[in-house]
């Protein structure tokens, strides 16, 4: 079994795939935008919501080592939470030059909230929200004795 972070963008999601795809080096599975949905006389979500732009993705699945993350705009009507709280997506590595590749690209444009350090159980550790304010773990993988 493999446990995945589904992530929503409000409307961001198109640029957020890239820039996750640039700054890890991943690789797009699947993207369909709700224009690409077959018509089948049914809705998606809310039935009183305003019709999702047929541009914005509904369904985006990346492949980022060993790991995979889903994404979609949502409903791009509702204003996303204010802070995204309980969860950080993490990324693991054991080299130290990739740990620090994916901090500093991945947390461009966002909030440092602990740079990027060793600590005493990680050969690299930071954290940060990105651009579109999803927190971020990333870890360099200490070996254990």
């Amino acid at each position: 079994m493999q446990v995945s972070p589904y992530l929503f963008l409000y409307g961001r999601c198109e640029e957020a795939i890239d820039f996750y795809l640039e700054a890890t080096e991943g690789e797009l599975l699947y993207k369909m935008t709700f224009g690409d949905m077959p018509d089948q006389g049914e809705q998606v979500g809310d039935q009183s919501a305003t019709p999702l732009p047929p541009e914005k993705i509904m369904h985006a699945h990346l492949r980022i080592g060993q790991g995979e993350l889903m994404l979609s705009d949502g409903n791009t009507d509702q204003p996303p939470a204010s802070e995204h709280a309980g969860y950080a997506v993490s990324l693991s590595t054991t080299d130290v030059e990739q740990g620090k590749v994916w901090f500093e690209k991945l947390s461009a444009g966002g909030k440092v909230t602990t740079p990027w350090q060793e600590t005493f159980w990680s050969k690299g550790f930071a954290m940060f929200i990105d651009k579109f304010g999803i927190p971020w773990r990333i870890n360099v993988v200490k070996p254990q004795h």
